[in-house]
């Protein structure tokens, strides 16, 4: 055994029993997210120097720190210059993990990173084991400053002319921060309030620079890493290659969907010449993808519109990346799985390579809790606030998949609703598997014992 192997299976067996490093993560978020509700509550933090109140600041620092984008109120028109630094502080630590902000520190200090956190870390950044998570957090803090500076410099130079110099680096910095994170936080509002992007509508330089950057922030550290290192497509390892073949479909498929559905709706798509049209279409189906910002009014999509936004929210990013939702890599895997066995087979494989039964049982739990939780919180939401079960549905998808579109109903829920809403919020960004396996994997039985087998007539 290992020096490293030694050291972890002594750490393991001397940790507090009730302490594991998902537990760790689950707790340090709600910590995060309790210090800044306190923080938003205060006077200073809102526009007119009056406390917003507790539930409403909770709800806003759930959704910063969840990286959701889903608010009560416009950003600019309510929060202060320091309620904003408050919100834009939480996407970046939300966005990126607050091991990341406690790395960084780490780094600043020029301390040894103990076993300890390293096996945090590892949970963290969704990785299997510890072999070179540290460098793995390297390249994400790096990375992710690189990413957002150059983001922010090409908003900047947009918003100049325009804007002048104070609020062109304010909204460059704050907007590249918001997408790169996948938050779909903005504070527009000084133009429109509750306009998200939408007076951008015909400004490709915008919309296009969001994108990219929340595409990027979606695919996950450990994609960029694999692309950094090795370059061509098909010297990547087969999780790079699924996650990047897979968005590009989703967002091909999103956008012809989206396109073919809202083309003529004169309340989306309809009055745009064609450009703008296949512009927003584009944004629509990348930002559907757990970024949050609105270029088309949610509320006035068709039915087929919402209905395949809702889809396309439940599905999300990548593993390990900034976005949330039931990932990219789970439902390509649930499809292949669907295609295996409609075909006569057992084994379900793609790229040459035999993905475990283990992995396909996982992905059809997690598929199932997810869209168990969305419809119940869509009956749930329909049922307390006056709003449609569509409505509903939209908001608790939203919620989950810490996407943060509205269909309309953000602000009509009641108190009950907004604390589920919160709920599924933190639930989304901590992880079903972190929250699920990290406070229960530690009671687990070993099975001694199986029944006899029985057939059943299934389908």
């Amino acid at each position: 055994m290992s020096l490293r192997a030694k050291m972890f299976t002594s750490w393991m067996k001397k940790r507090p029993k009730n302490m594991s490093a998902m537990k760790v993560i689950a707790i340090v978020f709600a910590v995060i997210i309790l210090t800044g509700a306190c923080l938003l509550t205060l006077p200073v933090a809102s526009r007119d120097g009056t406390s917003s109140g507790f539930l409403p600041a909770l709800f806003t620092v759930t959704s910063a720190t969840c990286v959701t984008g889903l608010v009560l109120f416009d950003t600019w028109s309510q929060w202060s210059g320091f309620g904003q630094i408050v919100i834009i502080a939480l996407i970046q630590i939300g966005g990126l993990g607050f091991m990341s902000a406690a790395t960084l520190l780490v780094f600043m200090l020029r301390k040894r990173i103990g076993l300890k956190h390293r096996l945090v870390m590892a949970q963290a950044l969704s990785v299997s084991d510890m072999d070179g998570v540290v460098r793995l957090q390297k390249t994400v803090l790096v990375g992710s400053f690189v990413i957002e500076g150059i983001g922010a410099a090409i908003l900047f130079f947009r918003f100049l002319p325009e804007y002048g110099f104070e609020r062109a680096i304010k909204w460059g910095i704050f907007h590249s921060v918001s997408a790169f994170c996948n938050a779909g936080f903005d504070i527009f509002g000084y133009i429109k309030p509750d306009a998200s992007v939408m007076e951008f509508q015909s400004d490709p330089v915008v919309l296009l620079t969001l994108a990219c950057l929340i595409v990027i922030g979606g695919l996950g550290f450990l994609v960029w890493q694999d692309v950094a290192e090795k370059k061509i497509f098909k010297k990547l390892s087969v999780y790079a290659r699924l996650v990047l073949v897979t968005t590009l479909g989703l967002i091909v498929v999103g956008w012809t969907l989206i396109c073919f559905l809202e083309w003529n709706n004169p309340n989306t798509l309809g009055a745009m010449p064609v450009g703008d049209k296949l512009l927003n279409g584009l944004f629509q189906s990348i930002t559907l993808r757990t970024a949050g910002f609105a270029s088309l009014d949610q509320a006035q999509l068709t039915e087929g519109g919402k209905a395949v936004s809702i889809v396309l929210m439940l599905i999300g990013g990548s593993s390990g990346s900034t976005a949330g939702g039931l990932k990219t890599v789970t439902f390509i895997v649930l499809i292949l799985f669907m295609t295996t066995r409609a075909r006569g087979r057992d084994t379900v494989c793609v790229f040459k390579h035999t993905i475990p039964q283990g992995q396909v049982l996982d992905s059809m739990t997690i598929a199932f809790i997810l869209i168990f939780l969305a419809v119940f919180g869509g009956i749930f939401i329909s049922a307390t606030s006056p709003v449609g079960f569509t409505e509903g549905l939209f908001e608790a998808v939203s919620a989950l998949a810490t996407v943060g579109l509205t269909a309309g109903a953000t602000t009509s829920l009641s108190i009950p609703a907004q604390i589920l809403i919160i709920l599924y919020m933190y639930f989304g960004r901590v992880g079903v598997l972190t929250i699920s396996m990290g406070f229960l994997a530690g009671n687990r039985v070993e099975e001694r014992f199986h029944y006899a087998e029985t057939n059943l007539l299934i389908g």
